[in-house]
């Protein structure tokens, strides 16, 4: 069943979305990225009616079953071709020029064939055969001969499989009937994934793997641990980037054959990807990083007296052994490079180091069913922004820190403009959305900066603040600075001696009777605690357990409570209660919250079943439905006069494996990313 949104999706952008589950319908045991399979899908289920859908989806299968070369097959293919004469293939053809022959010749991946002859025409139009190969639709015929030097094999035609063109006035124009937060989700839609599983820092963070595309010249990073879906972008989502492992990068290959004068990559792509490129052990010629820096500097490299320009992104994707306070506290968080490469001259070229250890490990249920725009639409869209320069949109409003560098300022103007491309391609947001969009850009490179503060001394420190037009000064921290400030200041070249040693024990002694302070004395003292999204650390016990200490009743008012992971959340919070609870005494807790209209017979029965087992502990738990259906704010009362009151009541904890008992997030609620929320705590005399 198709939702408000969908059909708002399909009004909009008719013939340029397709549903996304279809992929996997169709792909079957073909090895094939994803924007081949939607080009194909593009072509053929491009609406939201389920007939032509369900026609489409046939006609796809039946186009890749015929045409689509897999490797195992490929004899049968050659036959086909031999006995037709003439064969529609789908493959992946790479080019290169036979200097001999003074021809191009073509390689057929799958298909198994080389020496197809190939027009000049057809390269010049499409030079990107010439490096690592594109996926194509081509015609190929077969003509025997008994001259050896010559195949039998002939193209007679052949199409990328990418977008002939595109209305960009239009989608800016469509994008004006979208919310900022529905645009969000559009987009992340469109590369995959449902929305509702992640939180507005985590969108971002996806979205922020799109820059490389819509922005030239773009250095990013991203290390964390496996399975997050860090080179799934780069390898799946456009016809304009390519993914090579970091372990195969030569000079000749990535900028120029010194021999051939043969341009390598970054003369062909919008983006190249490094898969793999972490690896402390791996070898890498100093060569290559020289000429790497330069290039992220300078957009340009030298081929012998020559000096070439280029406009390829880089971005280097790698996993890491350990966690981050675990880097913090004994190196730093680009420990898993290379050594040639955990270098600082190299470092500072990096535009942005997105936190992996922030995203979560893909989950099936993480994938969407619904709308998205056709990758290569978005693609093409993506890659004509290139042309546009958004990096100064935020200065009618903000005025960066004089403190901050040059290169610094710099890498922040390209974060912050492929961001407002991304999301806004009419190159207009209000001041709340450009400040949160400024303030991402500002703390990705201060990630990088800080880190550099750690391993080169010569580095000066620097302080990332912005005012607004009215004077005000506001400070930009990363995430973990707030939660591991033990061991964030910390410089690498004296982790070792002893004075940095007893002045590391003297921070983390200060840090511990902080917790202390937070999980005892705070019970003396009304405050308003701040935790921003993605946060770890926080657990029922440490925010609630000293509020509740002594308390004989307990009053939870909270509309939500309805759904399972609610009532989950609530029998957390009792289980906090129970340890703060003398074990001999009862305690009462009621619930005050709000019927669920629909599934009202499933949330009486959650109720019901935490009745049944607190009791156990001691518990009283009671619960009553508010008639009137107007409770909006959330909050608990104690009989010990404390009022705690949250802007998200006890919903604080972003997704994650609620049902995998051997997940650690599941069984320990401080190792859960958070939810952007606020909590007050107030005391009546």
């Amino acid at each position: 069943m198709k939702n408000q949104f969908d059909l708002k999706i399909n009004q909009h952008f008719q013939g340029l979305v397709v549903r996304k589950d279809l992929v996997k319908m169709v792909k079957g045991n073909a090895i094939v990225p994803s924007y081949v399979l939607e080009y194909l899908l593009g072509q053929y289920c491009a609406t939201n009616d389920e007939a032509t859908i369900e026609q489409g989806i046939d006609t796809v299968k039946e186009i890749l079953r015929q045409h689509y070369v897999h490797r195992n097959e490929a004899g049968l293919i050659r036959s086909n071709i031999k006995e037709r004469g003439r064969y529609k293939v789908i493959d992946r053809i790479q080019v290169s020029l036979n200097e001999k022959a003074d021809v191009y010749e073509a390689t057929f991946a799958n298909l198994g064939i080389k020496k197809v002859v190939v027009d000049s025409t057809t390269v010049k139009k499409h030079p990107k055969l010439l490096v690592s190969g594109v996926w194509c639709i081509a015609d190929v015929e077969y003509e025997f001969t008994e001259d050896k030097k010559i195949s039998p094999w002939i193209l007679s035609s052949l199409k990328p499989i990418q977008l002939s063109h595109f209305d960009f006035d239009g989608y800016v124009e469509a994008r004006q009937h979208f919310s900022t937060e529905e645009w969000i989700d559009l987009l992340m839609q469109s590369i995959g994934f449902n929305p509702e599983l992640f939180g507005k820092r985590s969108k971002l963070t996806q979205l922020i793997r799109l820059i490389p595309f819509c922005e030239r010249n773009y250095n990013l990073i991203e290390l964390g641990p496996k399975g997050t879906g860090k080179s799934h972008i780069f390898s799946e989502f456009s016809p304009h980037g390519t993914l090579i492992s970091g372990g195969e990068v030569t000079v000749a290959k990535l900028f120029v054959n010194n021999s051939s004068g043969k341009i390598g990559l970054v003369g062909y792509w919008d983006v190249v990807a490094f898969d793999e490129f972490a690896g402390q052990q791996k070898r890498v010629n100093k060569a290559l990083v020289d000429i790497m820096k330069n290039f992220m500097a300078n957009k340009t490299f030298s081929r012998g007296v020559e000096t070439l320009g280029a406009e390829a992104s880089m971005v280097f994707v790698g996993n890491t052994k350990h966690n981050v306070p675990y880097m913090l506290k004994h190196s730093d968080l680009f420990e898993e490079l290379p050594d040639k490469f955990h270098d600082s001259a190299f470092l500072d070229r990096i535009h942005f180091y997105i936190p992996g250890w922030e995203v979560d490990i893909i989950r099936g249920e993480m994938f969407s069913c619904n709308y998205g725009f056709v990758v290569d639409y978005l693609a093409e869209i993506l890659r004509s922004m290139r042309n546009y320069d958004y990096s100064d949109r935020y200065q009618n409003h903000f005025t960066l820190s004089s403190d901050i560098s040059t290169r610094d300022r710099d890498a922040i103007h390209k974060t912050f403009s492929g961001l407002m491309k991304i999301l806004f391609p009419n190159g207009r947001a209000t001041k709340q959305e450009t400040e949160e969009l400024l303030r991402f850009s500002m703390e990705g490179r201060k990630r990088v900066k800080d880190q550099l503060l750690r391993i080169d001394s010569t580095y000066a420190e620097v302080h990332f603040s912005y005012d607004d037009n009215e004077g005000i000064s506001q400070a930009v921290t990363t995430l973990e600075e707030e939660e591991y400030p033990a061991y964030y200041y910390q410089k690498l070249e004296t982790l070792g001696s002893e004075a940095t040693s007893k002045k590391v024990k003297k921070s983390e002694s200060a840090s511990i009777d902080n917790q202390k302070e937070q999980t005892t004395s705070c019970v003396l003292k009304e405050q308003h605690l701040v935790y921003q999204e993605n946060q770890r650390g926080v657990s029922f016990d440490s925010l609630f357990g000293p509020y509740l200490k002594n308390a004989k009743k307990i009053v939870i008012t909270d509309p939500y409570i309805r759904l399972f992971y609610q009532a989950r959340n609530l029998m957390e919070f009792i289980e906090t209660a129970i340890k703060q609870k003398v074990k001999e005494d009862e305690l009462n807790i009621h619930l005050i919250t709000t019927l669920d209209e629909f599934k009202g017979e499933s949330q009486i029965e959650y109720l019901e079943s935490i009745k049944k087992s607190a009791s156990i502990a001691g518990i009283e738990f009671t619960w009553e439905f508010d008639g009137t259906n107007t409770i909006h704010a959330r909050h608990i009362v104690t009989d010990t006069n404390w009022k705690i009151s949250l802007d998200r009541g006890l919903d604080i904890f972003q997704h994650y494996e609620m049902n995998d008992v051997f997940s650690i997030s599941n069984r320990l609620q401080e190792f859960r990313n958070c939810k952007a929320f606020e909590v007050t705590f107030l005391h009546s005399k």
